[in-house]
């Protein structure tokens, strides 16, 4: 065990609640989304609508963008959190119930759809800007690793158990989903305040803050581009209720493995990213991470074996994990804490976009091209945007270190933001 691990479970109790919090807030969502997918798929029989839903998910985060930050930045984190759980947990209770009754309808499900964006919306900024309240700066690239291995973690459960449960009664998946949520709105209640709460008001300077500091980073920018176009191509996780139906011809149980094995992926890269952090040559290690995705992206397209494309998934994972990590730690180490939600809220729009639009892209190029040729399609993009980004970021590809400790104050002083009153 690395010493950045023994320091941080040693002196850090509260990140371990802040841990067990993100399991069952990601086991939930996972749940939920394995659930939804499978349900709207066999309702409509539509892969358009697979995609729409990723749409109507993303769609918060644009409409909700300068507001999530700055909640984020003035109140306490600890509350908005555990608000945005609850009202997951309200979400998961209202499928179990329309889901009884049998009213379940595709507009209802877009709608809980958007319901369920509009909460993580808001609970992305808030827990992203609350770590660096938990941990010192020092510990900070282990405990990004390390609080990411506890979304993978319950990214490999929480998907075979949806399937599974699903597969016995639709029902059944609703009820447990909703019990995780509520268990990690206690964890997030329970952890200590430590936030000096933002005591300026709302106005578009401050609400614009986190675009200017973004933007004053071209490191930060490069990197958090980067991620968002390789994903928003390559992403193929809205068409794997096609690829488990009709191409590899299992149920279930094989989607929630699919759905699990680039969380497996992950998982064992973030565990080795917790034990040995990324401290040299950052900027070449992420551009070599989103050419791997690309690759394995046109792997998984070309299979036809389960077990082949679990392999390739699995790799998909620990590629994406990489990008994701040194993402995280440019953004949280140069960020001032008054800022954090901001700049989170930003980071969460490029996040949510190479998400769920990426949903949506790979639905429509599905149904225009066929589901094969879109995730090609989607690989080739992604190793195109790596060999792009070379020339438009220069800056990102020199990088030598994830932290250099002027680099917050440069940055406060090109973004123009100034001192905040508290």
């Amino acid at each position: 065990m690395s010493v950045h691990t023994k320091l941080l479970l040693r002196h850090q109790r509260p990140f371990i609640a802040f841990w067990l919090a993100r399991v069952g807030t990601a086991s939930g969502f996972q749940m939920l989304t394995v659930a939804i997918g499978w349900q709207l798929y066999t309702l409509t029989g539509n892969v358009l609508d697979l995609g729409l839903v990723g749409l109507v998910e993303f769609l918060p985060r644009i409409l909700f963008i300068l507001l999530t930050g700055h909640v984020a930045d003035r109140f306490d984190r600890r509350k908005v959190a555990a608000l945005c759980q609850g009202a997951q947990g309200l979400v998961a209770l209202a499928l179990l119930i329309g889901t009884t009754l049998g009213g379940l309808s595709r507009e209802m499900i877009f709608l809980i759809a958007f319901l369920l964006g509009s909460a993580r919306a808001f609970e992305m900024p808030t827990t992203q800007a609350l770590l660096p309240n938990i941990v010192p700066p020092g510990l900070f690239p282990a405990a990004v690793a390390a609080s990411a291995s506890a979304m993978q973690t319950a990214t490999i459960v929480a998907p075979a158990l949806g399937g599974l449960l699903f597969a016995l009664d639709a029902g059944w998946v609703y009820g447990p989903a909703a019990l995780l949520y509520g268990a990690a709105l206690s964890l997030m209640l329970s952890l200590p305040a430590r936030q000096l709460p933002l005591k300026q008001k709302a106005s578009l300077d401050s609400l614009l803050a986190g675009f200017r500091f973004i933007r004053s980073r071209p490191e930060v920018l490069g990197a958090i581009s980067m991620d968002m176009f390789a994903v928003l191509l390559g992403g193929a996780t809205a068409l794997l209720p096609v690829f488990a139906k009709d191409i590899l011809l299992t149920g279930p149980w094989g989607l929630g493995l699919l759905r699990s094995a680039p969380a497996l992926g992950a998982l064992l890269m973030s565990l080795w990213l917790a034990y040995f952090p990324i401290e040299r040559r950052v900027g070449p290690v992420i551009f070599i991470s989103v050419a791997i995705f690309g690759v394995a992206t046109i792997g998984f397209g070309l299979s036809t074996s389960l077990w082949f494309s679990l392999a390739t998934l699995v790799l998909l994972g620990a590629a994406d994990m990489v990008s994701m990590v040194i993402r995280g730690a440019f953004v949280q180490l140069q960020t001032p804490d008054e800022m954090r939600g901001r700049v989170g809220a930003v980071n969460g729009l490029f996040i949510g976009a190479s998400n769920q639009l990426g949903e949506f892209r790979a639905g429509v190029s599905a149904a225009w091209f066929g589901s094969v040729p879109a995730v090609l399609i989607g690989g080739v993009g992604a190793l195109l945007v790596s060999g792009a980004w070379l020339k438009l970021f220069p800056e990102l590809a020199k990088r030598d270190r994830m932290h250099e400790p002027q680099d917050a104050a440069e940055a406060m002083a090109t973004a123009g933001t100034g001192p905040v009153s508290r």
